[in-house]
Formats: structure tokens, sequence, C-alpha cells
């Protein structure tokens, strides 16, 4: 039996997966051949947030323990957003049957100048403003996630959208499946055009209409392209 792991994106848990893992345990295309494991994240769902701020290294290393600890070997991974971030790192460097990209974070988007003059303005602004008013500005600058996170995974978010994975992608061996919303805004598809030049062995499925959660706005049309790609 083949193991399926499924990595949510950032802000969600295990359960935004429900109606991928109902199909692909009870389909009768796959009968008995998958076991599905879902996770939390620390910090996401049931799972507590790390003491302090992390980046992808930890969380990679934790998701490494989490499959040791399930012995669960050569997985096929699917990841959403953030959960393609991990996926990412962790099939660079472990071996993975196939990764399944959803939507994926991993490449750094690109910055205006008037954002990086308004990140510059910010840091000037926390050495002589009171705490009160740096809190104001941030809540009100920052992203929906950005102002929905403790202070802990505010330093999370603000280690991970920074890190460029571009550098992992040339070493990943493994079959890869690409399928992203055509309106995704979050992680456009020209970066997943740019994940398909970098990944050895990897094809891109657009599927028109859908936004960041492609797999949640088509479920029909991701779970036939699912299909297809396991049963390849």
């Amino acid at each position: 039996m083949n193991d399926i792991v499924l990595l949510h994106g950032w802000g969600c848990s295990r359960e935004i997966w429900a109606g991928l893992q109902q199909h692909l345990e009870t389909t009768s295309k796959h009968g008995a051949k998958f076991r599905v494991t879902v996770l939390d994240f620390p910090g996401f769902g049931a799972e507590p947030q790390p003491s302090g701020p992390w980046g992808m290294e930890q969380y990679t290393q934790w998701f490494e323990r989490f499959l040791s600890e399930h012995n669960i070997i050569n997985p096929i991974l699917v990841g959403h957003s953030f959960g393609g971030r991990v996926a990412l790192i962790f099939a660079s460097r472990n071996p993975v049957s196939k990764l399944i990209l959803v939507d994926a974070a991993g490449v750094k988007p690109r910055r205006s100048a008037r954002y990086y003059f308004k990140v510059w303005s910010f840091k000037i602004l926390k050495h002589f403003a009171p705490p009160s008013v740096v809190e104001r500005i941030r809540s009100r600058s920052g992203s929906a996630d950005y102002r929905a996170a403790s202070p802990v995974m505010r330093g999370t978010l603000s280690k991970v959208v920074n890190e460029d994975l571009r550098r992992f992608m040339p070493l990943i061996s493994a079959p890869t499946l690409l399928v992203w919303g055509s309106l995704d805004t979050a992680t456009p598809v020209r970066d997943a055009r740019i994940m398909e030049r970098l990944i050895p062995d990897a094809g891109l499925v657009v599927l028109e209409g859908a936004g960041h959660y492609s797999f949640l706005d088509r479920p029909q049309q991701f779970n036939a392209i699912i299909d297809s790609f396991l049963n390849s």
C-alpha cells in the first residue's frame, strides 16, 4: 500500500482536505491502494504553535520527524500553498514516489519599489514611535493572514514568505504534477511556470476560472487530474 500525505496551506488545517481524502479513500479507481494521512502543521488546527518564530527549515525538519514517527517511507505528497513549500524542500532531499503541488508557494513574489519603501519606513518608525502606534500601523498594513496571526505566527509568516525556494527545485527527482487555478492571485500561474521549468520531471495543469484553492473551486476536475496522475 502506498502512502499519500496531504499538506495544508497557511491559515488552514487538515480539515481542508476532507473532500480529497474521502475521494482517495473511497473511489473504486484506487480501492485499497493508498493509505491517506492528513496533518496539522505547528501553529494550525490542533497542533500548538512553536515556542518562537519558525522558518522553512524548522517546518521541514518537523515534517521529517512526523513521517518517521508514523513509519511513512517514500510517500506521495500533495502540498497546497504553504504546504507546497514543505513538500518542495522535503522532496529535494528525501525519496518521494510522486509530488503534487497545488497552487504552491515557493517563488518569492516580485516587489515594487513602493513596497520596499513601506517596509523600510516601518522599520525606522519602530525605533521612534510608541509601541501602541507601531502595532496600530502594523495591523492596518499587514495582510489578512498577518493580522489574524499571533505574534509568534506573525514572525513565522514573515520568515517563510521571504524564503525563495527555487534553489531546491532542480534537486527534485520525483515525477511532479503542478495544478493551478488560472485566477490565483496569491501564487499566480507565473510561479507555476517557473516551477515547471526548474523541476526536472514536472507538468502543469491550469484549471480555468479557479483561484488559489483550485481543489475546492473545481473538485471534480481536480480529482480526475489527480486520479490520472496517480494511476499513470
